[in-house]
Order: structure tokens, then C-alpha cells, then sequence
């Protein structure tokens, strides 16, 4: 089992709680759950930052317009964006589907959620500052640019699926060796892993606390592998990240979301 911290739906304080993945089982306060039988609302209070292009084939897919107006070179720094508050969304919750879009992407990531304010760190302790590990869903209308931010594409309400929980820290052996899995209606629509990040995540940690302090609670996102899933209006999705979790939500359209409440 491995040691969780959860935020159930309706509760003001997040939960210490242990997890057991394979038996889809968790123990919360000396009593054992099926998992399905916990609403949970998203365990994470700061910042959410989002990474482009941090996958191998997702900058490999660019080509040989990496070298051509706008970027004129491949990223020698990591591309930061934010998911806003208004993102946010917990596990069960539903995606909205604009009514001018078919479909969205479903990006698969790593959230790295940081334990302690971090500011320059060094690789051999980088992990140090991290309290644990989450499932996120950075969820985007497909678009092509990645020269400036895709705030509409990108930040729009319910468009960051994260949880159920954190998993602490050391129970995750290697977070650069994690499988990722995309399935759309029970269907592997995609499958890759942390080891093709091209910086790894004590990498990652680094070269962003170089330049900006991570605060405790502060979610860093490693990356979305390249060609992400397309899911549209009715479609159910889960993510898998190997000793971290899964994350499972609906694409409903936009309107029925918003006159049925963003739940």
C-alpha cells in the first residue's frame, strides 16, 4: 500500500490515507474502501505549471519547422504555461466540449506536486522538494502553435482533470520509468512512458527553480506525449501512470455543463 493524501468531496482539509492500486482498495481512518465509493474533490492547492515540448517525440513531431519562424532553434530552456484555478477539476468530473469543437486532446502528465519552497535547487537533491506524484489530464482544443501561450486552447473552464490523490514521494521507485496510458471508452488509445522525457524530472526541477521559486503545493506538469488522444461529447476517459494512479472523466457538451453545474 502506499501513502496517499486525498481531499473527499465537501471536506475543507485534505486527508492522509494509504492506497492499494492493484486492489483498487483505500484505508482512511482505520476503515477500507472500495475507491469507488469516495467522491474525491482535486487534493492540490497551488499553482499549476504546465511543460511543452518535454517528450522526446512530441519535439520530434515539430521537425524541421523547429528551425523556421517563429522558434528558429529547438527549446534550450524549458516552455512554461499555466493551468489557471478555473481549471481545475477533480476525478469523476466532467470535461466540457466547446459547441464550435469536434473534439479535444487529453494530455497525459505527471504532476509533480513540490513538498517545500524550492528556489535553485541542484539535481542530487531535487527531489528532496518534491511531497509526491498526481494524475493530471492537461486537457486542449488541438491546436499547432507552441510560440505563444494557447490560453484559449488550453485554459478553459474544467480544463485540468488532476488526482485522485497524491502519492507520496518514495513510493514511487523512479518517476523517469513510469508507464503512461491513455484509454478512451476502454479502448488504449495511448501508451508511452517518463523515460522519454528530454529532461528528466530532477532535470526539470532544476532548470525551472533556476529562474522561479516553486512553492509548496505547486503542481509541475512533466510533459504530454506526442499525438494525444481526441475524445468528444459522451466519451469516457482514464489515465493510467504506473504506482501513481488513474484519473477518470467524461467529455459532456459545453452547454449541458454548464446548466447541470460543473460537477
Amino acid at each position: 500500500m502506499s501513502r496517499a493524501i486525498i481531499k473527499r468531496f465537501g471536506r475543507l482539509q485534505t486527508e492522509e490515507a494509504w492506497v492499494n492500486l492493484g486492489e483498487h482498495t483505500l484505508e482512511l481512518n482505520d476503515r477500507q474502501y472500495d475507491i469507488n465509493q469516495l467522491a474525491f474533490a482535486a487534493p492540490i492547492a497551488g499553482m499549476i505549471y504546465g511543460t511543452q515540448l518535454n517528450y522526446k517525440g512530441a519535439l520530434t513531431a515539430l521537425g524541421g519547422a523547429v528551425n523556421e519562424a517563429p522558434y528558429m532553434a529547438a527549446p534550450k530552456a524549458p516552455i512554461l504555461y499555466i493551468k489557471p484555478a478555473n481549471t481545475i477539476a477533480a476525478n469523476g468530473a466532467r470535461i466540457p466540449l466547446p459547441d464550435d469543437v469536434p473534439k479535444l486532446a487529453m494530455g497525459a502528465a505527471l504532476g509533480v506536486v513540490i513538498g517545500h519552497s524550492a528556489t535553485r535547487v541542484c539535481e542530487s537533491e531535487a527531489l528532496d522538494y518534491v511531497a509526491g506524484y498526481t494524475v493530471v489530464n492537461d486537457v486542449s482544443i488541438p491546436h499547432a502553435s507552441v510560440y505563444r501561450p494557447a490560453i484559449a486552447q488550453q485554459a478553459r473552464d474544467g480544463f485540468c482533470p488532476i488526482g485522485p490523490w497524491v502519492i507520496e514521494r518514495d513510493a514511487v521507485a523512479d518517476p523517469d520509468a513510469l508507464g503512461v496510458r491513455v484509454f478512451i471508452n476502454g479502448e488504449l488509445r495511448q501508451k508511452n512512458t517518463t523515460a522519454n522525457l528530454i529532461r528528466s524530472v530532477t532535470r526539470l526541477l532544476v532548470d525551472v527553480t533556476d529562474f522561479m521559486t516553486l512553492n509548496p503545493g505547486d503542481v509541475l506538469l512533466v510533459g504530454v506525449p506526442e499525438d494525444a488522444p481526441l475524445a468528444g461529447a459522451g466519451d469516457q476517459v482514464r489515465i493510467e501512470i504506473d504506482e501513481v494512479g488513474w484519473l477518470e472523466n467524461t467529455v459532456v457538451p459545453e452547454r449541458d455543463w454548464m446548466k447541470e453545474g460543473a460537477v
